[in-house]
């Protein structure tokens, strides 16, 4: 069975190229992750729920011409799109008014009061330089590689990022992310899948926000789906 993976940018991945398929580096496998997030056409309603409150944010999401659009209509509206025909790509945040670059030191920032935040958005970790493969997992009996990127600087929410990449499709299957004092501080996780057209694709992912003094969660969102639509 074909396995598309979503994850915190919820992008369908695509199944991995012949050359592709035993990448021999961290490099390579961050590289054809960056690919699935930015050759997709495909259009998803789905919603952001609040675990504690269950206050309901509904969204679209829609990927084109390499750029990756998250439509949230309940006021004030908001547009955050992500052009990834730059590198690193670049994160807009449209508001009644205009559009603007969203400044780095504004990533720690929730999206919609959710747990989930512009950095998540901007993929911004995947250009982080000298990635570490830190050798084979499995996420949910499926194998993957374990790849660790370190921030270069001082801006941002995350001082390194762990992604698990789906050997099988070239998808981020799961993530997790450190402070300054490798304390774990974010964690996104698959909870419920669909099948679509052969494919497994994401159903619900949780978002969940980690206290560092305690490993405790102080914040959990839902993510919900639903089956995504080819754009004409």
């Amino acid at each position: 069975m074909k396995h598309l993976y979503l994850l915190p940018l919820l992008l369908l991945a695509p199944v991995l190229r012949a050359e592709e398929a035993q990448p021999k580096t961290a490099e390579e496998i961050i590289r054809i992750v960056q690919n699935s997030y930015a050759l997709q056409n495909y259009k998803m309603n789905g919603q952001l729920r609040d675990d504690a409150t269950g206050r309901v944010e509904p969204m679209t999401l829609t990927m084109q011409d390499r750029v990756m659009r998250f439509l949230f209509k309940n006021p004030p509206p908001e547009i955050v799109h992500l052009d990834m025909n730059t590198s690193p790509a670049t994160l807009y945040q449209v508001r009644q008014g205009g559009s603007s670059v969203v400044p780095t030191s504004q990533h720690g920032n929730k999206v919609r009061g959710m747990e989930f935040n512009y950095e998540d958005l901007s993929l911004g970790f995947l250009y982080w330089p000298r990635p570490q493969l830190m050798g084979d997992d499995r996420v949910s009996g499926q194998k993957c590689w374990r790849v660790r990127v370190t921030n270069p600087s001082k801006d941002g929410p995350y001082h390194a990022v762990d992604l698990w990449v789906h050997q099988g499709s070239g998808g981020a299957a799961k993530m997790a992310a450190w402070d300054r004092n490798s304390k774990i501080v974010k964690r996104y996780q698959v909870t419920k899948v669909q099948k679509v057209e052969g494919a497994t694709t994401l159903k619900e992912l949780r978002i969940e926000t980690i206290n560092p003094a305690d490993d405790s969660v102080i914040g959990r969102t839902y993510m919900t789906l639903e089956d995504p639509v080819k754009n004409n």
